[in-house]
């Protein structure tokens, strides 16, 4: 049985984590391209922006965070737009970087702490009072207004060129349209996403840590999948809102585990069970309907004999 206040917990940390969820939307279902550079830049903009609240500046601490992930984005892309890096590799490789550097913005540290820090959630509590679910209403704020950026900018001229770089490389290259500068901005706007979306955990939960990134990218993909397998295809408008839904939903599913004691241990294991149903579950359902008309013709058939 679900409290209101672990349901309430279920939905902050899911709007948090839909900008992941959205970010690799884009990079791997626009743009094709299975970017790994997600844990490192995930981490870094919890890095930045812990650093830049503990500084005095938690707002300033998400711009840099998404400039940061941008960065980060464009390493990505020149390794595998300029010296002909396969994208798996390139991402590995920025990922395994960023790890030095994002001990170095941390001071190297593997935490920082912000217990007495004013971070946007103190002020939103400040704002709206201690009874109001002020973290809930940051959380739906940055993860709406930043979805509705990223939608609204997939509509613009060089949006659509992202999109149809995805769909079409060769044909885009024969419009005489950069597909290196498309990639580049696409993974520069997403790895933005991703780091926004570790800016906001970090003063969320009041801590910034090194393995804050782990198995980022698993958890992402779930949250895509989820959404995308119980809402199905449609505008772009709809795969936002599924992106977002898939988030929620799957930290209900953790939630879930939680309430019945699996050991935190596990957790990593439950997520990449819900990925593989959820890639699955297309397949799954086309066999079993294969089984079933098969069924039902060979008891016709028996019938008929």
């Amino acid at each position: 049985m679900f409290t209101l206040a672990i349901v309430q917990s279920a939905l902050e940390l899911g709007f948090i984590y839909a900008l992941v969820a959205m970010a690799l939307f884009l990079s791997f279902r626009v743009l094709n391209i299975a970017d790994m550079t997600t844990d490192g830049a995930f981490t870094l903009g919890c890095a930045v922006s812990a650093t830049a609240a503990v500084a005095g500046h938690p707002f300033l601490g998400f711009v840099l965070a998404m400039l940061a992930g941008a960065c980060a984005g464009f390493v990505t892309a020149f390794l595998q737009t300029h010296l002909s890096v396969p994208s798996i590799l390139a991402g590995i490789i920025t990922n395994t970087g960023l790890y030095t550097v994002n001990l170095a913005i941390m001071g190297f540290s593997s935490n920082v702490p912000m217990l007495k820090t004013e971070t946007v959630f103190t002020m939103a509590r400040a704002l709206f009072g201690e009874k109001s679910p002020y973290k809930l209403i940051v959380a739906v704020t940055v993860t709406v207004v930043a979805c509705a950026l990223l939608i609204l900018f997939l509509g613009t001229r060089l949006g659509l060129s992202i999109r149809a770089t995805g769909d079409n490389p060769d044909m885009v290259r024969a419009s005489s349209i950069n597909t290196a500068f498309t990639i580049t901005v696409g993974l520069c706007v997403s790895n933005a996403m991703t780091s926004l979306s570790g800016a906001v955990l970090a003063q969320y939960q009041k801590s910034a840590d090194i393995n804050l990134g782990t198995g980022m990218v698993v958890i992402g993909l779930a949250s895509l999948i989820i959404g995308e397998t119980l809402f199905g295809r449609g505008g772009m408008w709809v795969k936002a809102a599924a992106a977002v839904a898939g988030s929620v939903i799957y930290r209900f599913i953790i939630a879930l585990a939680l309430r019945a004691n699996v050991p935190s241990e596990c957790l990593k294991l439950i997520s990449a069970v819900i990925v593989a149903l959820a890639i699955a579950a297309p397949a799954l359902k086309k066999n079993l309907a294969l089984r079933r008309r098969r069924a039902v013709s060979q008891k016709g058939g028996k019938t008929h004999a």
